[in-house]
């Protein structure tokens, strides 16, 4: 590999389709905790700390909503919280708001899952720290599927309220349905120069990449079949995920590198814009531009 994804890249905002915005905001708000940043017409973006969207909402005319594990597109998007309290203080949110859950304690994380309105895979996790990883003979960082515990989540919430996402959560990962893992892992490793951390094809068709040795930013699958087609033009799901490199410099050379593949860009407002092979779109962008 010539090129490597630099250490200190981020994920920024995921900006999603939706068919029924007030619907949407409902459940953003009141369930998974986030405040509007800014509304105007049929958009919203939200917000944690009050100045940085974490996610933008886009409410789309005729929508249809795209049903789970059909096309290439998301298949979810990651919420990363600072402590295991905040995540039993969401698993509390969640039982209350009487939603459906699913977990998995991955050892380097503990994960729980649910959907939007508009089947819009979320999950909202918390890290274990990185001297805890394990990691194979072959250096690939372990990632199991055990239950998560519980009763001692919500033991780390007892005697505190909830007051929605707290400050420090960020945009951990993204994990999409790849219509070609073979042409997905040239894109994002050969080209966009990530590292691959876990290769489970055989086990169970996915990999894990990241940037600065990460468990990962990007998780890839083919659970919707080798050739999924992409989400028609008025589909829910992802409008675009946001790479954000340190410096003007770290973002002209992953551009430079697309235009000599001849992969298109739009530019626009200071960012770039990509499709993978997938069809999903990418917007590469400096946080000191």
């Amino acid at each position: 590999m010539s090129y490597r994804m630099h250490a200190d890249m981020t994920l920024g905002k995921v900006k999603l389709k939706v068919s029924d915005l007030r619907r949407s905001l409902d459940f953003y708000l009141n369930v998974v905790g986030f405040r509007i940043l800014k509304q105007e017409g049929h958009a919203a973006e939200l917000t944690v700390d009050g100045e940085n969207a974490l996610v933008e909402l886009l409410e789309i005319p005729d929508a249809v909503v795209t049903p789970r594990r059909s096309s290439a597109g998301l298949y979810h998007f990651a919420i990363l919280l600072p402590t295991r309290k905040d995540l039993g203080l969401q698993l509390r949110r969640m039982i209350e708001s009487n939603i459906r859950i699913g977990q998995s304690d991955h050892g380097v994380s503990e994960a729980l899952y649910i959907t939007d309105p508009d089947l819009n895979g979320i999950e909202i996790y918390r890290d274990r720290p990185r001297e805890q990883w394990q990691y194979d003979e072959a250096d690939q960082v372990k990632m199991g599927g055990d239950p998560i515990d519980w009763d001692g989540l919500l033991r780390e919430a007892e005697g505190s309220d909830w007051t929605g996402l707290p400050s420090g959560t960020t945009i951990g990962h993204v994990h999409f349905h790849a219509s070609s893992m073979t042409e997905s892992r040239r894109f994002y490793c050969d080209l966009l120069g990530f590292d691959l951390m876990l290769d489970a094809t055989k086990g169970f068709g996915a990999i894990f990449i990241s940037a600065g040795g990460y468990h990962h930013h990007i998780g890839l699958n083919i659970w919707a079949g080798e050739g999924a087609p992409a989400v028609p033009a008025n589909g829910t799901g992802l409008d675009y995920f946001t790479i954000d490199l340190p410096d003007d410099a770290e973002l002209g050379k992953i551009t430079n590198r697309l235009a000599e593949a001849g992969v298109p860009i739009e530019e626009k407002s200071g960012a770039s814009f990509v499709s993978d092979p997938s069809g999903i779109r990418l917007k590469l962008m400096s946080s000191k531009s």
